[in-house]
């Protein structure tokens, strides 16, 4: 597990930087707050981003009629998806104020959103499906306590899919201290875990037969596009360039993180995978 040496991200500390960096987020990627996932290379990235929804859709056992909650939902573009494309009933849950603001004004039929801590929401036990968790369990900081939220939250047979940003097994001193460690202060993340140990989370959470897909070559474009465009929005947007060069903003070190992200991935230090179970 990699834990960053500065800035240890709370609950607080994670609501801050979203709600913060809100317009940096959609200027520069959109409301469907995760990667791309590109499987033949050739697509655009709006249908790269709905290949991963849909993936994640199809290891949920998303279908008509589903009840589905989005632990970590952002703007709720995803939640919305799922119940557009697919019919289902779904419940997001963030911890930005601004996300939830957003996601409630473009809410449709069949979802619905809850603004707080996921592992602190109230509701009822056996309520969901399935339980999808897409790039959200990164800023959880007692992993295990997902796991057993994720258990309560489900049926029988329910299934839990989540998708995670990854360090690399046995990553080096010099990817830990240069690459990944910066990354958890800089993204707010309180640990970056690895595959195997999400995979050993699934099975001490109680989910059976786990699964593991690597996607990073899949996925990796995604940092490419962003600081592609972010490059261009500092150039032409100069509201949003003089909120990057204010030293003391907390968050003044995005468009750093962009690129040190972009050679993690590049490097192979950082991974990303799909994760699937069954309760």
């Amino acid at each position: 597990m990699i834990y960053p040496r500065s800035n240890r991200a709370d609950g607080a500390a994670v609501a801050a930087h979203y709600d913060e960096l809100d317009r940096f987020y959609r200027t520069v990627w959109g409301t469907h707050l995760h990667h791309g996932y590109w499987q033949s290379g050739d697509e655009s990235t709006e249908e790269a981003i709905l290949n991963l929804s849909r993936l994640v859709a199809t290891l949920a056992r998303i279908t008509a009629g589903s009840r589905v909650c989005d632990f970590g939902c952002g703007y709720g573009a995803t939640a919305r998806f799922f119940a557009q494309e697919y019919g289902a009933h779904v419940t997001g849950m963030t911890i930005s104020r601004r996300q939830h603001e957003l996601a409630q004004n473009m809410a449709g039929e069949n979802v619905d959103f809850l603004l707080g801590d996921g592992l602190d929401n109230h509701l009822p036990a056996c309520s969901f499906d399935a339980l999808v968790a897409i790039e959200s369990s990164e800023h959880i900081g007692d992993k295990p306590a997902f796991f057993q939220e994720a258990q309560r939250l489900l049926r029988p047979d329910g299934r839990l899919v989540v998708t995670a940003w990854l360090a690399r097994e046995q990553a080096t001193p010099f990817e830990a201290r240069f690459l990944l460690e910066p990354i958890c202060a800089e993204g707010r993340l309180p640990s970056m875990a690895t595959a195997s140990e999400y995979l050993a989370m699934f099975k001490a959470g109680g989910f059976r037969d786990p699964e593991f897909a690597d996607l990073s070559r899949n996925v990796r474009k995604t940092w490419s596009i962003c600081a592609y465009r972010l490059i261009k929005t500092i150039g032409t947007n100069a509201e949003l360039r003089r909120a990057l060069l204010q030293r003391d903003w907390g968050n003044h070190v995005f468009a750093k993180t962009v690129f040190r992200i972009w050679l993690a991935y590049r490097t192979g230090s950082m991974r990303y995978g799909v994760f699937s179970a069954t309760k």
